[in-house]
């Protein structure tokens, strides 16, 4: 059969634009394995990857009692306190869990000295988490609430006077409590802390438990006139009933 001269240029063309292309470094034809089954590439079309989104800040782990259990003051040590089920304000006992070592717990109770664990055994607690804590700021005179990294609201506080300073470090709400129970000058509520006060006021007979409470001399608040516990306004403190659970953390600094 006679080929047309235009399909043979055509074929001839595209010949010499093959060649030239293995000679610039294409790859070659990939020829058939043996046994005749069809080869297949060694790459595949790049698949669109949604980058994972950043991870949000942790919430806070709690330890919530089963019953009175014994605690150690370090992992694996030997019992040298109980915690009870409940609190001495009648409140389920739910402590903040600030470190962990294998099986024990590392928890702030009031059974122990500010700034000193009490631990405990992970099998014997129910954990559960919050994303709510307290951050008080002494020389701004200020509690700010937060959930995770964000502000939800900002108080103004009395704090300890001097000889009486509020004491700083990390502790955890154990109680909230109408404040008509115990008095007028504690305001509308309290919210009990585990943390104790070392250095109360000549004289002072309202024990030595911290606190977050109200009053009824507002004109205290942003000054520095409590025997170390937090004051602040009923307002706010309404707030932080609604909110905050007990067991959330409370960090005090100076």
């Amino acid at each position: 059969m006679r080929v047309r001269p235009s399909l043979l240029l055509v074929a001839t063309a595209l010949g010499a634009f093959f060649v030239a292309q293995t000679a610039l470094g294409s790859p070659p034809p990939v020829s058939p394995p043996a046994g005749g089954a069809p080869a297949t590439a060694d790459f595949q079309r790049a698949a669109f990857v949604t980058p994972p989104k950043p991870a949000g800040p942790k919430p806070f782990r709690l330890a919530v009692l089963r019953g009175e259990l014994a605690a150690s003051d370090r992992p694996g040590g030997p019992a040298t306190a109980r915690i009870a089920a409940t609190t001495e304000f009648g409140s389920r006992q739910v402590l903040g869990v600030a470190a962990r070592r294998g099986e024990w717990l590392g928890v702030v109770s009031s059974t122990r000295p500010n700034g000193k664990l009490a631990w405990v055994r992970r099998a014997e607690v129910v954990l559960a988490r919050t994303h709510w804590s307290l951050h008080a700021d002494l020389s701004a005179r200020t509690l700010t609430l937060r959930r995770g990294e964000r502000t939800v609201r900002r108080l103004e506080v009395a704090v300890g006077r001097p000889g009486s300073d509020t004491p700083t470090g990390r502790f955890a709400v154990t109680d909230k409590i109408a404040g008509a129970k115990y008095g007028p000058y504690y305001g509308c509520c309290v919210l009990a802390l585990n943390g104790h006060q070392p250095n109360t006021p000549p004289g002072w007979t309202g024990g030595n438990r911290l606190a977050i409470h109200g009053t009824d001399s507002p004109s205290t608040i942003g000054t520095a006139a409590s025997a170390g516990c937090l004051r602040a306004a009923d307002a706010d403190l309404q707030v932080l009933m609604a909110k905050v659970p007990v067991g959330t953390p409370v960090f005090i600094r100076p």
